[in-house]
């Protein structure tokens, strides 16, 4: 996928593409949990990785694209801290649900989740959800 963002990047619905992305992995990752055969299972988990990188691409850019250039380092190291924080809340978060529901019970739920995220966001940022470009032409 980074091969793809590097020779076709996205130019136009960023914001269409950031949450369709998040959706897919949402549904990548529910058939993932679902999944017996491994062959689908790869392929399940190859989707979600590059849905993934798409919502990371996006997103990094627009926190970089969108910061005034006076507070870009510590807007920069604020995020960094969140992802670091998210990262640990996200394994805390997997082992607690795999504990009371298992663990295709926990990826079933995570998996909806991000699903519901996506749906969510596209509701109450509606202009998040209607950003065509990731670089905003100057009036």
């Amino acid at each position: 996928m980074a091969l793809a963002l590097s020779r076709w990047p996205i130019q136009r619905r960023a914001g269409t593409v950031l949450l369709s992305a998040v959706a897919v992995y949402g549904a990548a990752t529910f058939g993932f949990a679902l999944s017996t055969m491994l062959w689908l299972s790869i392929a399940l988990l190859a989707v979600s990785g590059a849905a993934d990188m798409i919502s990371v691409v996006i997103r990094q850019s627009l926190v970089q694209l969108e910061t005034p250039d006076a507070m870009r380092g510590r807007v920069s190291a604020v995020n960094s801290v969140f992802i670091g924080a998210s990262n640990q809340l996200g394994e805390f978060e997997s082992g607690v649900t795999a504990a009371l529901l298992g663990p295709v019970g926990s990826v079933v739920l995570g998996g909806i989740g991000s699903m519901a995220i996506a749906a969510l966001w596209a509701k109450w940022f509606p202009a998040l959800a209607r950003r065509d470009r990731l670089v905003e032409p100057a009036p």
